[in-house]
């Protein structure tokens, strides 16, 4: 086992990596820019290092200040946590090179999962279902790309294969914005991932978004975790996550979860991933796989039991899998909100100091978050400034214990999305289970159209 860890990442994941190593008896160096130098995990580490300024540019995306703090410390692997360079398939292998172990897959698994086309194709060589669309890259000729359209059946979306994180895709509609749809998003794909190539498929009306939980080792053991609902969502941003389930029977899960598992064996994949799927109509539709720690990891572990983080570290060392599939028992029920530092309706971030912090608790309720009273929430980074769990023997109770929580739940000097996660657990569609991933926009636009 590793007696020395560099995490390299900030916030709320880096506080959790934090507490997995210090669990297992594992040091911990923290980097930093300068506008975190007064988080709490900086102040609980072991060790932490100053990487840069405050844009992720100069600090947590520098990968030479990254090696370097890893080689002036001493450190033997690195975590990359998820977000900045966690699906880097070139830190990663900057990081094998210079002689540390990176915590996540091989670089070439990143690389192939990290190209959508690519991804795609070997999905479908391993079984995996995915959303009918082109084979591969759309080609350069529009009449081919009329008649993929046209046998594909309007809508339909273009989506670039370097995107992520609901950037990089268009609906279309119609065969007469086709073309001009398909050029722009190969000129936004260029500009924004440096790899204009782009795919074209089925464009689902009315999905929702199920994702399976994977963990994998170098030795060909590989199981899933169960599956998340993630649909309530904002502009492809998850909001609120919940796991199992609505609706999934269990031999939806354990066809779909032993598909994915497979998966991982035939690419050879290794440590923690996820798979996400567009579910409609009773079926799973993949439409691409996360090479890291999900934001949404807790509501796995809390109906699970297992630690996935701890694990991620454990396959990393080269252990093999302590868990078969037939020990994985789902019990109970999880919800997750993610608390952001922005107004709750109009989502303007809402960067500054925290005046006074009450965080919730009780019965089944977990908290997630780096933030302290005092602490100032700076403006460079993504507005999340902690996550809500909560844990019930049903559904209905791990809402009402989420709905108690929030009420609990207060922080003041800036404004945070609390109310709208208050309105949202109130919502009969929500409380019943199975809305859509078009559900939240739909509901916000009646919410602005309400009369104040």
């Amino acid at each position: 086992m590793f007696e020395k860890i560099l995490i390299a990442n900030r916030g709320e994941i880096a506080l959790r990596i934090q507490r997995a190593c210090r669990e297992m008896g594992i040091k911990t160096v923290v980097v930093h820019s300068e506008a975190d130098r007064e988080a709490k995990y900086v102040k609980l580490s072991d060790e932490s290092v100053c990487i840069g300024p405050a844009p992720s540019a100069q600090s947590y995306l520098n990968v030479p200040a990254l090696i370097a703090a890893a080689e002036v410390t001493d450190a033997q692997a690195i975590h990359p946590g998820y977000g900045f360079l966690s699906e880097n398939a070139d830190f990663a292998e900057r990081v094998e090179q210079s002689g540390f172990v990176f915590i996540g897959p091989r670089p070439d698994t990143i690389r192939l999962m990290g190209d959508k086309v690519c991804a795609k194709q070997a999905m479908i060589d391993a079984g995996v279902p995915c959303v009918p669309g082109s084979d591969g890259a759309l080609p350069d000729d529009p009449a081919t790309i009329v008649k993929m359209a046209r046998k594909i059946g309007f809508p339909v979306i273009i989506k670039a294969a370097g995107g992520g994180g609901g950037r990089g895709m268009r609906v279309v509609h119609s065969e007469a914005s086709l073309l001009n749809s398909v050029n722009m998003t190969r000129t936004e794909a260029g500009a924004a991932f440096g790899n204009p190539t782009v795919y074209m498929e089925k464009y689902l009306a009315n999905p929702r978004h199920i994702e399976i939980q994977v963990l994998a080792d170098e030795y060909g053991n590989a199981i899933f975790l169960g599956e998340r609902d993630c649909s309530m969502q904002r502009r492809h941003q998850k909001i609120i996550e919940e796991a199992p389930a609505p609706g999934i029977t269990d031999e939806q899960r354990r066809h779909i979860g032993k598909v994915c598992a497979e998966a991982c064996r035939r690419i050879s994949y290794r440590g923690a991933g996820t798979f996400e799927f567009l579910f409609e109509n009773g079926e799973f539709y993949f439409i691409e796989m996360n090479t890291r720690v999900q934001v949404e990891h807790p509501v796995t572990e809390l109906i699970t039991g297992i630690d996935i983080v701890q694990e991620q570290i454990r396959i990393a060392a080269g252990e093999k899998l302590r868990y078969s599939q037939e020990q994985v028992k789902l019990k109970g029920h999880s919800m997750e909100c993610r608390i952001n530092a922005e107004d709750p309706f109009n989502f303007i971030p809402s960067p500054g100091r925290i005046e006074s912090y009450h965080p919730a608790g009780g019965p089944g309720i977990r908290i997630d978050s780096h933030i302290y009273q005092g602490y100032v929430v700076p403006p460079h980074y993504d507005s999340m400034v902690g996550k809500l769990i909560s844990y019930g023997d049903t559904r209905e109770q791990a809402m009402a214990r989420m709905r108690v929580a929030l009420s609990e739940m207060a922080i003041t000097g800036i404004k945070t999305n609390i109310p709208l996660h208050q309105e949202l657990f109130m919502d009969s569609a929500f409380q019943r289970g199975g809305t859509s991933i078009h559900y939240l926009e739909e509901r916000l636009s009646q919410l602005k159209k309400a009369p104040q």
